[in-house]
């Protein structure tokens, strides 16, 4: 608490506020309107478009309070006393040009509420401006003075009624503000000076992630998922995210990917760039990526103790042999689905007898080219109906001494269910005919399985560039079934992409994405191959939410390293936040290849672990002794 005194001038403890107001017709400017340009995000085809009176709100960069008042008095008694000042002005206007001349303007002031049906209003803004310790006041009062002039309205500094302009100031004192203080205008004019701008507020959401504020940088918290699914600004979860290469956009998704583990999200992430190996690493994920000397393994046979063969885990695993078989699923008559099937069944009824017997391919394929095999014989099933031996001919790549038979035999990361951040990386086999088909199958069959049976928790996939080879290779039709159906599993579906063509090129797909997409996530396009009408047109971006995609980076701290990201949630809350992060986060989700280097030298040097070989690349930038 701090002593007020209101004896001449205003102080507040040891703080003498400067006072100006706008409160007389010489003060305003000559045009008034609802919007200016704010140059510092616009571009010579892009206008940005704030309020006429922003440069007295946010963007004033000191310590203020801007009061506001429009007073709605008697029309009837204003345009009676107007009328009679005409008069008494005529009557005196052969004696001063000068009363002439307020006379006509008094009269036309009359004619435009008549004609045009305008409000008269009185109106008053005011500014009450002052330093920070160590800040000059002469500093304050300049910067006050040169947001009014860009107005171009005149600033008036108050010597003599700053303590009754203060007192007005208090919340429920408005009717002490002197009236001659006030101007006489239209309403239209007097709303124009109104603030309409203000702070991001904290979300009050458990979950969400920490952006900077994009004019100060302020850490915010903020939920894009639940709470505008909760007040109805958004009918899905799913996210659309899209950057030109270069644009930060994995950064941004490593950001964004991290703050959903910590609220206990169960994340699948499909990339074709490493960009999550270091987010993986640090917590302490699954991460599959196909390397000559350590390929990529699962095990689609593999029950956890305790589980259950459930219809789901069934139908997947037929469709994967039916794929290996006849490389599409669908090709098949409804006699080989039915052998196929009671191989799986044969198969698993006989683990059960023999409990030492590892669940895996190379156990399947030999139990049924002996155990099946014959119990088919002795069935006398006709070779036209199923063909044992051509469905083991096709299958043998996978199995023992095969070309692929590390693919399905994993006896490590089984436990697939459980690991809450799993990463598939198909770098180099994106373009593979047998492998990449396989470990899609996979994929959609983990996250499906999560999606059903994991109960009141958030699952996530995410399907980096990858989502492109995916929908080549006829799975297009799963992706629409996961943009459809996610939101009723407590779900998130969400696809990253560099151009907005991509999605054309895929009719199902853009049809699925886009339209089952209510958080839409954009990065810089000002390097796209795509114009911004384009992209707003197949967006559906409404024209402020293209101005404020066309914004981004405009005028970032030179100082700071950060880039902005808009956030668009069903065309009715829009947003632009900075990622700014600390040195170890940015460490973490760096997609630099040479900083990606340097700090797995360091994990290297710390024996293995992760988190200590970060702690030391970051204290040794700090301390100078090394740079990115």
């Amino acid at each position: 608490m701090q002593d007020i005194s209101l004896n001449g001038s205003v102080k507040i403890g040891n703080k003498k506020p400067e006072i100006f107001s706008l409160a007389d017709l010489e003060d305003f400017p000559e045009y008034t309107g609802p919007r200016i340009n704010y140059d510092e995000y616009s571009t010579d085809k892009n206008k940005f478009s704030i309020g006429f009176a922003s440069c007295l709100g946010l963007l004033l960069d000191c310590n203020h309070v801007y009061n506001q008042y429009i007073y709605l008095d008697d029309t009837k008694k204003i345009v009676r006393d107007l009328e009679k000042k005409v008069n008494t002005l005529h009557s005196f206007s052969k004696g001063s040009r000068f009363n002439s001349i307020t006379r006509d303007g008094v009269n036309d002031f009359l004619n435009e509420f008549t004609a045009d049906h305008r409000r008269p209003v009185r109106a008053h803004y005011n500014i009450m401006a002052w330093p920070d310790s160590g800040t000059d006041r002469k500093e304050v009062r300049n910067k006050v003075s040169t947001a009014i002039a860009k107005m171009d309205a005149s600033p008036r500094v108050e010597l003599v009624a700053g303590a009754q302009l203060y007192w007005a100031g208090i919340p429920g004192n408005q009717a002490e503000l002197p009236i001659n203080d006030t101007v006489l205008t239209f309403m239209d004019q007097a709303i124009c000076f109104l603030n309409n701008e203000t702070n991001y507020r904290d979300s009050k959401s458990p979950i969400g992630m920490k952006l900077g504020e994009r004019l100060s940088g302020k850490p915010i918290h903020i939920d894009i998922s639940d709470e505008p699914w909760e007040k109805g600004i958004i009918n899905n979860r799913n996210k659309f995210i899209l950057g030109p290469s270069g644009s930060g956009k994995s950064f941004f998704m490593n950001k964004m990917m991290s703050s959903y583990y910590d609220d206990g999200s169960h994340i699948v992430l499909v990339d074709v760039g490493y960009s999550y190996q270091g987010l993986c690493e640090k917590l302490g994920g699954y991460f599959f990526a196909y390397e000559e000397d350590n390929p990529i393994q699962f095990n689609p046979f593999f029950v956890e103790s305790g589980d259950i063969l459930d219809t789901e885990k069934k139908e997947s695993l037929k469709s994967l042999l039916l794929s290996l078989w006849k490389k599409d699923a669908g090709n098949h008559t409804r006699s080989e689905y039915v052998g196929l099937s009671g191989s799986l069944k044969m198969y698993f009824e006989h683990l059960k007898t023999h409990p030492g017997l590892f669940a895996c391919f190379d156990t399947y394929y030999e139990f049924t080219g002996n155990q099946y095999k014959a119990h088919l014989e002795k069935d006398k099933v006709r070779e036209k109906e199923f063909d044992i031996l051509n469905y083991l001919y096709n299958l043998k790549p996978f199995y023992k001494g095969g070309e692929f038979d590390y693919l399905l035999n994993a006896k490590e990361n089984l436990n697939l269910m459980e690991q809450r951040f799993i990463v598939f990386e198909l770098d180099n086999i994106k373009d593979h005919p047998i492998l990449f088909p396989v470990v899609t199958l996979m994929i959609m069959e983990i996250f499906i399985a999560k999606m059903r049976k994991l109960k009141g928790v958030r699952k996530i996939i995410a399907i980096e560039e990858a989502w492109k080879a995916i929908a080549k290779e006829g799975m297009a039709e799963y992706i629409k079934y996961l943009f459809k159906t996610v939101r009723k599993f407590y779900g998130e579906a969400m696809v990253v992409t560099q151009d907005v063509e991509d999605i054309l090129s895929s009719p199902i797909v853009k049809k699925a994405i886009i339209n089952n997409s209510d958080c839409k996530i954009l990065l810089d396009q000002s390097k796209s191959s795509t114009s911004i009408d384009q992209v707003a047109e197949l967006l559906g971006l409404t024209d402020k939410e293209a101005q404020m995609v066309l914004s981004i980076n405009k005028n970032n701290d030179p100082s700071l390293k950060y880039r902005e990201v808009a956030i668009l949630l069903g065309g009715v809350l829009s947003r632009v936040y900075r990622t700014e992060v600390s040195l170890e986060e940015y460490l973490i989700f760096t997609t630099e290849k040479s900083e990606k280097e340097k700090l797995f030298e360091y994990v290297d040097e710390a024996e293995g672990s992760y988190d200590i070989g970060l702690r030391n690349l970051a204290k040794d930038i700090r301390l100078g002794h090394t740079s990115l």
